[in-house]
């Protein structure tokens, strides 16, 4: 008899990208549609960057590499992190992947076994809860508050631990509520993991896109015993706006990067190798771009902030990192908005695409209910437009 795996079917299709494609459709029927969906920078990749992709292109750089990785580009991730964080990882710690998300399933199937519990504080990004359910995991998510400004709290993490519990993931800043842990809260976090000897997955993605002076720290930072129980995953997508070219990586103890390595070996492989080589330069070259990008993004969530919170019915925390902002619409729900009657975050999403072309992300697939995220990747024009529209709907 004909079947499908159980494990697989059981997977969702990621609200983010579902509603970039419902977006695009509109867009490709002539729609004046503005999208602040999907987490990407709007910036070009810098040139430096994509220069070196030429070069490996027409240097012959076309082959296979080894599955976890050139030799060089590991080496340009150490001596990133050391810059960047102040840790210190040897080459065959670092394991290359084709992006973030990719680093983050392979990590979780070497480390999760059947019904092994991974702990993951709502709101969420998307993915993990779906990465551990296909790894076989078992997803335990812990509820915060915006009183709590959406950051697990050690008393949270202490009563959730189980005898299953296996990992617990991080995400710092957040996506998507752009909020971040300090290195104080971070350690008191990660003390009770040591205490129960349970891993910590590190996702420090938009660590470069922090606000108002605050300065990062590294999970693997915090001490030795921290150290070895962390995998920090990490990549060139957001800081290089390089997300079409799929590079993330992990840096982790060497045992599991030697199974990371192998599990690579017998599925995907390596990443293109001309991505390969243009991480290298990103990682290893001029970083001013990196710092340009911050200074835009602050700049923009200073605006849609100021102007969100000062539209009735509607607000919103200050995002400290990332490039996401939460818009909280309890005071809406139950109201009728042109027609259609407001019961939740996904009546308003399509409400407001149906109505004035504008693509938001319902929070529902984060782990919270009536939030939609907001990305102010996008153009200062495109964020006063579309707050522009936010205002004539709600008054509809």
């Amino acid at each position: 008899m004909r079947s499908y795996s159980d494990r697989a079917a059981a997977v969702h299709e990621s609200s983010t990208l579902a509603v970039s494609a419902l977006a695009n459709k509109l867009k490709a029927e002539g729609k004046d549609v503005i999208n602040f969906g999907t987490g990407e920078p709007d910036f070009d990749t810098p040139e430096n960057i994509k220069e070196a992709a030429v070069a490996a292109i027409k240097g012959g750089q076309t082959k296979y590499t080894p599955a976890s990785g050139l030799p060089a580009l590991k080496k340009a991730i150490c001596a990133r992190l050391l810059a960047d964080t102040g840790v210190s990882y040897e080459p065959g710690q670092i394991v290359v992947a084709s992006g973030a998300k990719h680093s983050i399933y392979i990590a979780l199937v070497c480390l999760l076994n059947e019904g092994d519990e991974a702990i993951i504080p709502a709101p969420y990004w998307v993915t993990y809860a779906e990465a551990v359910a296909m790894a076989g995991g078992k997803p335990v998510t812990l509820e915060t508050t915006a009183a709590e400004d959406f950051l697990l709290t050690p008393e949270k993490l202490e009563a959730a631990i189980t005898p299953a519990t296996k990992l617990l993931i991080l995400n710092n800043p957040s996506n998507p509520t752009g909020m971040f842990y300090t290195g104080e809260q971070l350690k008191a976090l990660c003390e009770i993991c040591v205490r129960h000897d349970i891993w910590i997955m590190a996702d420090e993605i938009y660590c470069k896109l922090l606000y108002d002076g605050r300065s990062f720290t590294s999970v693997a930072s915090l001490g030795d015993e921290i150290k070895e129980r962390t995998i920090i995953v990490n990549g060139v997508s957001k800081s290089y706006a390089m997300t079409g070219w799929r590079i993330g990586y992990t840096a982790s103890e060497p045992r599991l990067a030697k199974i990371m390595s192998n599990y690579l070996s017998h599925s995907t492989s390596a990443p293109s190798t001309i991505s390969q080589y243009a991480a290298i330069e990103a990682l290893n070259g001029d970083q001013s771009s990196v710092e340009e990008m911050r200074r835009v993004f602050q700049q923009r969530r200073d605006l849609m902030v100021e102007r969100m919170n000062r539209i009735d019915g509607v607000s919103c925390l200050k995002p400290e990192g990332a490039f996401y902002v939460m818009m909280n619409i309890d005071r809406v729900v139950g109201r009728t908005i042109g027609g259609v009657k407001i019961n939740n975050e996904n009546d308003f999403a399509m409400a407001f695409l149906e109505q004035q072309n504008v693509a938001l992300v319902p929070c529902g697939g984060f782990g919270i209910s009536n939030y939609l995220r907001w990305t102010y990747a996008t153009s200062t024009e495109n964020i006063e437009k579309g707050l522009d529209r936010l205002e004539a709907f709600l008054k509809k």
